[in-house]
C-alpha cells in the first residue's frame, strides 16, 4: 500500500473518530431537519449516564412557539408533563387549547452508562421556516446531572459547547432543509 493511500485512509479514520468522540458526550436530535408547520416526531437520544452511574430521569423543554406536543410512553420509565398557560387559546382539529405542554418528563427509568436510548415526543411545529428551536435537555443519575442546555450565540457552534441543547430547524416544504447551525 502506497503511502499516499495510508495517509488518505489514516486522515479518514481520524476524522470519524473525532466525530465519534464530539457526539458520544451530548444528547442529541436524531433528526435535525423537520418541515415548518408539520406533526413530525422528534427523538432525542441520550448516549450515556453521568460519571459512571445509569440515567433515572430526562426533562426535556418544550420550546417557546410549540402549543401541541405529545411525549411518547417508554416501558419501564413513568412518564409526565407540565403545562404553561397560552396567551392565546387555539384550536386544532375541533379542539381548543389554552395551555400547551412546557415539560417532558421520564422518572423512574435505568439507564445504564454504557447504554444507549432515545426519548420521543409528536410535536406539532410552528410554521416558520428557518427557524432553529432548541430542546433544553436535563439528565439526572445516580450521581450528577448533564444540563444539555447550552444554546450556541456570538458566532460559537453548537459542537463547540460542553452541554449544548439538541434542536431542529425548520425548513420550507418548498425549498428542503438547509444546513443546521
Amino acid at each position: 500500500m502506497s503511502i499516499r493511500r495510508i495517509l488518505g485512509a489514516s486522515t479518514i479514520i481520524a476524522g470519524l473518530l473525532g466525530l465519534a468522540a464530539a457526539a458520544h458526550g451530548h444528547a442529541l436530535m436524531i433528526e435535525k431537519d423537520v418541515k415548518a408547520g408539520s406533526w413530525h416526531i422528534i427523538q432525542i437520544g441520550i448516549p450515556h449516564g453521568c460519571t459512571g452511574t445509569p440515567t433515572h430521569t430526562i426533562r426535556i423543554k418544550v420550546p417557546d412557539g410549540i402549543v401541541l406536543a405529545r411525549p411518547e410512553r417508554k416501558a419501564g420509565w413513568t412518564m409526565s408533563m407540565t403545562m404553561r398557560k397560552m396567551d392565546k387559546p387555539i384550536t386544532s382539529e375541533g379542539v381548543t387549547y389554552s395551555e400547551a405542554v412546557d415539560e417532558m418528563i421520564w422518572t423512574g427509568g435505568d439507564l445504564g452508562d454504557l447504554e444507549f436510548d432515545r426519548f420521543s415526543a409528536l410535536i406539532k411545529f410552528p410554521n416558520d421556516p428557518g427557524k432553529t428551536l432548541y430542546f433544553k435537555t436535563v439528565q439526572e443519575c445516580a450521581k450528577g446531572m448533564h444540563r444539555w442546555i447550552e444554546i450556541p450565540e456570538g458566532g460559537k457552534k453548537w459542537g463547540e459547547y460542553k452541554e449544548p441543547a439538541p434542536f431542529v430547524v425548520l425548513y420550507d416544504p418548498k425549498t428542503g432543509p438547509v444546513k443546521a447551525p
